[in-house]
């Protein structure tokens, strides 16, 4: 009855190759190096695998000396047969420091920990990544024959390879599998690598027509799926007579590139590449693309590209194998086993179903069947009227589920029962948007109840009309219109960003006004925090490109809210109404676009551009003819609308020419 010890049985790998293990009968004890943060995780695995009882887990760590394994359980341990050695960082775009610490370092110490515990035989599962850029035969026997090494992953599998092989205190063997890929009757895989890097073009692609396309000679790849590479180290690790050889646990013939692409996009209902360039002018076209490098920006350009398709810069170097991988050594070893590789094209749709599923990193940009906004949870904050309450009727009635936000609950609940009522969905979260653990406690309580958030429109808003010369002793109506307008949207942005990042999808609105665009006079406190909550989301939309998050910001024209019933002149002005607005904040969700504005912000920002101080001029013109408000400590001797006192001719035209601006 064997033993074994086995490191990263919690990597794709190790899950697939213990499980068997533990379905032999001649196999006695397993132990399985784990480190403490993944105990629970890898205990609820074997639990569910056949046999639990044989098994037992060891606390360790690569980057410890002997893997950092206790005395006692070096004891316990002593004279077992086999050490399975799969524990690695396999990732093409990882640094040179990560990849030597856990593939070269760790492997060293798992070569001392073997020697330590006097162990049967190493097995050592290295990678076809050694070959680096040798062209043609690369045979099981084949190692250091002067090839390149291309990235810190070949580099440190060729390293960790050849400590194993100048060790000379334990009997080793090493396994070299092909670029793996998912199980091929379950479609399990556990991270994104190799042709799954091109999963989401594809997908962009799918639902075109399949008319014949004509692509270039990519050269040839090595796909196998991860059971064939598990069913051959099971069979491999027991059989007698194998130590100090190589086996390559790859596809016996060379897979196209092509070929490999057009496995999946037939799978995804994708265009397939019907005719290949021959390989001369192939290679003409892949020299150009090449030249083109050095082209000032081009690098910068598709590599901005390929990061918003999801594909890293290094796969164009890495796709293509220019070795050809000879397995007749490991096929003959493999005789009777039963193991053999199946063909892509047979196993192509359950890996595309479970990477559509579970593992496409832009699957939350999915929406429902009655439009973009089917499904959405969408953040409304000021949602208890005006702007807020009808675009969470909106948000509703198109299938979305409105998150309403305002300090009030009881105003809340009554927008809610509104849209149950009409037959929609929406909760309630009572939040006080200038603390910083009231934001976090409503943010943590929606993804308790809902499970994500997809988007959020910043609309609750603090106005202050007062002129300058009345905010000599009032510093706090800057604070307060900073601490809501601004603080209160980046402390909201703040904490559902983590969120959205990690689900590679998000929307935020922000609401912020036309006086931004040009010169609003008495607006100093108040258009100040919108445009700094614009440039602020300038930035984040930057930073945040590549995980798929986006900003709308909205340079609202005046609405007839109740924000601006104090200021009785705008009785008599030119507004939208809540719902018109609301309108403006659905097209945001929507369509995503970088700025909604209306022609006469346009102008107004266009205008101060163009000619500052004739802008200047008018408005201060603007200035003199509308007065301060009574709720601004002003004469307010104007009551527009009642009848009392009217607007001069001069300051209604400009209203009128202004359409929608703060005055």
């Amino acid at each position: 009855m064997a033993t074994f010890l086995v490191t990263g049985a919690t990597g794709l790998i190790g899950r697939q190759f213990t499980r068997l293990l533990l379905t032999r009968d001649d196999v006695d004890k397993v132990a399985l190096v784990v480190r403490a943060s993944s105990r629970d995780k890898l205990a609820k695995l074997v639990n569910a695998w056949p046999h639990p009882e044989r098994v037992t887990l060891v606390t360790g760590d690569l980057g410890e000396p002997l893997l950092g394994v206790g005395e006692e359980d070096r004891e316990k341990l002593r004279g077992v047969d086999h050490v399975v050695h799969l524990a690695a960082l396999y990732d093409l775009t990882a640094d040179d420091e990560a990849s030597i610490k856990a593939n070269v370092e760790g492997t060293a110490q798992v070569i001392a920990l073997a020697a330590e515990l006097n162990a049967g035989c190493l097995h050592h599962v290295s990678s076809v990544a050694v070959a680096g850029d040798h062209e043609g035969m690369f045979t099981e026997e084949m190692f250091d024959v002067g090839q390149r090494l291309l990235t810190p992953y070949h580099r440190t599998k060729f390293e960790a390879e050849r400590l194993v092989r100048e060790q000379q205190d334990v009997p080793w063997r090493v396994y070299r599998p092909a670029v793996v890929v998912g199980n091929s009757e379950t479609g399990e895989m556990d991270k994104i690598d190799g042709p799954y890097y091109l999963f989401p073009a594809i997908s962009r692609l799918a639902g075109l027509p399949d008319v014949p396309i004509v692509g270039p000679d990519l050269g040839d790849t090595n796909v196998v799926p991860v059971d064939y590479v598990a069913e051959s180290l099971n069979a491999l690790v027991t059989t007698k007579g194998l130590d100090g050889r190589a086996f390559h646990l790859v596809n016996p013939e060379p897979q196209p590139v092509v070929s490999v692409y057009n496995a999946f996009a037939k799978a995804a209902g994708a265009p397939t590449i019907s005719v290949q360039l021959n390989e001369r002018v192939s290679k003409g076209i892949v020299n150009l693309v090449k030249l083109s490098e050095h082209i000032p920006g081009f690098t910068i350009a598709r590599d901005a590209v390929m990061e918003r398709l999801g594909i890293p810069p290094v796969l164009l170097e890495t796709m293509a194998f220019p070795s050809v991988f000879s397995s007749a050594s490991t096929r003959k070893a493999l005789i009777g086993s039963g193991v053999e590789v199946p063909r892509i094209e047979e196993y192509a749709p359950t890996l595309w179903r479970y990477w559509r599923e579970h593992l496409d990193p832009f699957r939350a940009r999915k929406h429902g069947p009655r439009g973009e906004l089917d499904g959405r949870r969408v953040i409304i904050t000021g949602a208890s009227s005006g702007i807020g309450r009808a675009t969470a009727i909106k948000v509703a009635a198109a299938g979305g589920v409105p998150l309403l936000v305002a300090r009030r609950r009881h105003e809340l609940e009554e927008v809610r029962d509104e849209i149950i009522a009409a037959g929609g969905t929406a909760s309630v979260y009572p939040a006080d948007l200038t603390d910083e653990e009231s934001v976090h406690k409503a943010v943590d309580a929606m993804l308790a109840e809902h499970g994500r958030i997809d988007m959020l429109v910043n609309n609750a808003g603090r106005s202050i009309r007062r002129s300058i010369k009345l905010s000599y002793d009032r510093f706090h109506d800057y604070e307060r219109a900073m601490a809501i307008n601004y603080f209160g949207a980046v402390r909201l942005i703040l904490a559902v960003l983590p969120h959205m990042s990690e689900r590679k999808f998000g929307h935020i609105v922000n609401v912020s006004s036309i006086g931004v665009q040009g010169i609003a006079p008495r607006f100093s406190a108040y258009a100040a925090s919108k445009a700094a909550l614009d440039y602020f989301s300038r930035i984040a939309a930057t930073e945040t490109h590549g995980d798929g998050i986006t900003f709308t910001t909205i340079h609202m024209p005046l609405v007839r809210t109740p924000m601006i019933r104090p200021t009785k002149i705008y009785d008599a002005f030119p507004t939208k109404s809540p719902d018109q607005a609301a309108d403006m904040v659905m097209k945001a969700l929507r369509e995503r676009p970088k700025h909604i504005g209306t022609p006469a912000g346009q102008a107004i920002g266009l205008a101060y551009t163009l000619t500052p101080g004739l802008t200047d001029a008018v408005a201060y013109q603007g200035f003199r003819v509308f007065p301060d408000s009574a709720a601004a400590g002003g004469e307010g001797g104007l009551k527009i609308g009642k009848g009392e006192q009217h607007l001069s001719r001069a300051a209604m035209a400009l209203a009128r020419l202004s359409r929608g601006f703060h005055w």
